[in-house]
């Protein structure tokens, strides 16, 4: 049982993870958000003015 209980502790400690990957990955993960945004924001807000303007046209 000792054996096991080192064995798991052990394996605990040796896991860290690939910390600066995930930053890279959610800064990326932002970077696209914001050029889409900046892209195609224009084009969406016509679009949902447009979608209101026909529903309270009525």
């Amino acid at each position: 049982m000792a054996r096991a209980t080192r064995w798991l502790t052990g394996a605990a400690r040796e896991e860290r993870g690939d910390v600066p990957g995930w930053i890279l990955i959610t800064l990326m993960t932002a970077g696209l958000v914001i050029a889409i945004w900046a892209l195609a924001g224009p084009a969406l807000s016509q679009v949902f003015e447009q979608a209101i303007s026909r529903v309270t046209g009525f």
